[in-house]
């Protein structure tokens, strides 16, 4: 279960995605919803390691391991917001119930003209973000996701709506144009959205205290709000069941400063803050956590833990998005 997650595979095929995406789009979302049973009662079977992991979590937080029953429903979350995501981009947000919480400080950052870097979590439904597309001009989202990493999915949702894959800056760039993108989309006032809780391989991490353990989180999204200079918003995309999501924006910092004297020291509280916030949504909608991998260990090899247990940010390469 120690793998890292760019080592997964991803899970279904081409074949099954598209055959859910035509009974969804052709037979409409409640029967494919339907087959959302045996999809997930099949990876409970097939995955162990996605099992296992789902269990440590549960262990962490409630201090026991999740049931079979906890397992599957967390399973089923998840297929549940993958089906979703297919019609998220073809007919946008009419069929879901939406909760907003926390959008004017975004809309007075954006009527100022300042770009914004929003930083989430594998936790809910990132493509919930496109419930933004009617306060913001078309084009004023740029997300940064590893494409290479589901390139099934990448695909089936790049064909279904190639506006939105031209938004996507691929994390599996080279780190300067990733950096030359980024500020390049914050230059022109866009909101800039990208994941901040998965190191990709390589990439330089410090340990934040998480569910009672030290976990290795990536310092590359910190640096980068650094060198952008923008203001940093969380932002969570959770789903509540059925068609209902509850969409989360929160202040983190007007500009993040890391000192170059003081670079660790600044590192580690940023990450402390992240991590608290994060454990906090973590606690409160637990089905929306959607890491299937070891958490805590994933990366401690890569990011030197044994050495007073904080990590290293040592030879920083690459971004965290995916």
């Amino acid at each position: 279960m120690n793998a890292h997650w760019q080592g997964r595979r991803e899970g279904g095929g081409r074949f099954a995605l598209w055959l859910i995406r035509g009974i969804g789009l052709h037979l409409g979302r409640p029967l494919a919803r339907l087959i959302l049973y045996p999809v997930t009662l099949y990876f409970f079977f097939r995955r162990g390691a996605e099992r296992r992991a789902t269990r440590q979590f549960y262990a962490r937080l409630q201090g026991r391991p999740a049931s079979a029953w906890q397992v599957m429903r967390q399973f089923h979350c998840y297929a549940a917001t993958t089906l979703d995501r297919v019609f998220l981009l073809v007919r946008g947000t009419r069929d879901f119930a939406i909760e907003v919480e926390g959008l004017e400080t975004l809309e007075a950052l954006h009527a100022e003209g300042r770009g914004v870097l929003l930083l989430g979590a594998h936790v809910g439904s990132f493509e919930a973000l496109r419930a933004l597309a009617g306060h913001f001009p078309q084009g004023r989202l740029r997300v940064l996701l590893d494409k290479a990493q589901t390139p099934a999915l990448t695909e089936m949702l790049e064909a279904l709506a190639p506006e939105v894959g031209a938004a996507v800056i691929d994390a599996s760039r080279d780190p300067t144009g990733i950096v030359l993108a980024l500020a390049e989309a914050t230059r022109e006032g866009a909101l800039v959205a990208l994941l901040a809780d998965r190191a990709r391989r390589g990439e330089a991490t410090r340990t934040a205290p998480f569910l009672g353990a030290p976990a290795p989180l990536p310092t590359s999204p910190w640096l980068l709000a650094a060198a952008l200079g923008v203001p940093v918003l969380l932002c969570f995309g959770l789903y509540l069941g059925g068609n209902r999501y509850r969409l989360l924006f929160e202040p983190f910092a007007d500009r993040i400063e890391i000192p170059r004297a003081q670079r660790a020291v600044a590192l580690d509280a940023a990450l402390a803050r992240f991590a608290a916030r994060l454990e906090a949504i973590a606690r409160t909608y637990p089905r929306n956590w959607f890491n299937f991998y070891d958490f805590w260990q994933a990366t401690a090899d890569a990011a030197g833990a044994g050495a007073g247990g904080a990590g290293t940010d040592a030879g920083s390469r690459g971004h965290a998005g995916s």
